[in-house]
């Protein structure tokens, strides 16, 4: 069916030789462009290819938007979601046909606007809704941490329901998690296993940063009949930079907050054998009063080494029960010798003010120990550890392109559950 707009005569520009305005005056009454004209509605030179019956489009084919006949042209098509995302395509030469370049995502409402121009040029609106079949195989993300306040060495994490394997697949996983700051930083994604990502940035977060983090995943397809899945958006707020520096051999620690110097605490750490670990960890929860003993780290009851003992202001910086925590017992040895299982100990007064000045997130550094340097995920936050070069190499998205954040809790298994125990 052919659409013609009326044309009216259009009033002469008599008046050449007046002034600009005037004649601009003269010559705006009316016109002949038929763009001027109030697009027409298209419907009838328009379809898709999209059931007709109630049935909802197979995310799995591309969406096809065609003219019926030779009166119109299509000029113009934009898609997108219930959330805004647009969907890219690309337009026949001739405008006789707009297809999709990327696939559809599943369980998904789509707003498609079809701009066209009819064989005298005038333009032409047709608006479709299309709703994409849901599929029941979904990856769903959990992202943490919880909001909150948090220190600056504290990690985001992303936990996927299932695993993902495919470097394509954990390409469009990746490009779908988002992360803003403000102020922006430099950061990465980093993944640690087939379901589980961290995210950092190059250095520590800013102070008293805003941080936002969310997923675009939903119904969008990751690999085969495997689709996206909801997440629940998380904010962020870091604090001061507080640091806590201990130094196994000269026995001290120093805390500092935003690069000053507020205290410096005789310490005592592992003792041969039980030597702390070496490294930046992040505080990862507190607990006023842990029940410790030496059978939940190996240790046999009745030994030399066996303990049990009530331990109050405790700070966990290891899921394998590395603490910071008040060592009464062991005061004399404070600031002189190493005498514990692995843990920092240190007065009941000083536990307390450590216990009160950290919050989780906040950095927890040990040097000059004998022990090993704290691994980067299995016991806890030891991402800083991994040098950047190597953490961005843990990226599914292009090395040479570091993301700026402009715009999971990782705990071992029940097979693992031994180790999750306090040590002294």
């Amino acid at each position: 069916m052919s659409h013609r707009p009326r044309h009216r005569t259009a009033l002469g520009c008599a008046f050449l030789l007046a002034p600009l305005a005037a004649g601009a005056t003269a010559c705006g009454g009316s016109s002949s462009d038929p763009l001027s004209a109030a697009p027409y509605d298209a419907a009838g030179q328009i379809s898709a290819n999209v059931p007709e019956d109630g049935h909802k489009a197979d995310p799995d084919k591309p969406l096809e938007v065609s003219t019926t006949g030779d009166e119109a042209r299509i000029t113009d098509v934009t898609a997108t979601d219930a959330s805004g995302r647009y969907i890219r395509g690309e337009l026949a030469a001739d405008g006789r046909q707009w297809r999709t370049t990327v696939p559809l995502a599943a369980g998904t409402r789509y707003t498609v606007r079809v701009s066209t121009e009819d064989e005298d040029g005038a333009p032409g609106r047709k608006v479709l809704q299309i709703d994409t079949k849901d599929t029941g195989d979904r990856v769903n993300v959990t992202l943490g941490p919880e909001n909150g306040t948090y220190g600056v060495g504290q990690p985001v994490t992303a936990a996927l329901s299932k695993p993902v394997k495919d470097p394509k697949a954990r390409a469009i996983v990746e490009g779908a998690l988002k992360v803003r700051s403000t102020p922006r930083v430099e950061g990465s994604w980093h993944w640690v296993d087939s379901k589980t990502l961290h995210f950092r940035p190059r250095e520590y977060w800013p102070t008293h940063a805003d941080i936002e983090v969310r997923s675009n995943l939903e119904g969008l397809k990751i690999t085969g009949g495997l689709y996206g899945g909801a997440a629940k958006p998380v904010k962020l707020r870091t604090g001061d930079r507080v640091e806590a520096v201990t130094d196994a051999a000269a026995h001290t620690m120093t805390v500092t907050r935003n690069g000053e110097e507020i205290n410096t605490i005789p310490v005592t750490t592992g003792k041969p054998g039980y030597s702390t670990r070496n490294g930046t960890k992040v505080v990862l929860g507190k607990e006023g009063f842990v029940r410790m003993r030496g059978e939940s780290i190996g240790i046999p009851s009745g030994s030399s080494d066996s303990y049990d003992l009530p331990v109050y202001w405790a700070t966990r910086v290891t899921w394998s029960g590395e603490y910071v925590h008040a060592a009464p017992w062991s005061v004399g040895s404070q600031g002189a010798d190493n005498v514990s299982h692995g843990c920092t100990g240190m007065s009941t007064d000083n536990a307390k003010w450590f216990f009160d000045t950290v919050r989780v997130g906040d950095i927890v550094k040990v040097v000059n120990s004998g022990g090993e340097t704290m691994t980067p995920f299995d016991n806890g936050f030891g991402d800083w550890n991994m040098p950047w070069k190597q953490w961005r190499e843990g990226s599914a998205l292009d090395k040479n392109k570091p993301s700026t954040t402009g715009e999971q809790d990782q705990r071992p298994g029940p097979e693992n559950a031994a180790r999750l125990r306090p040590q002294v």
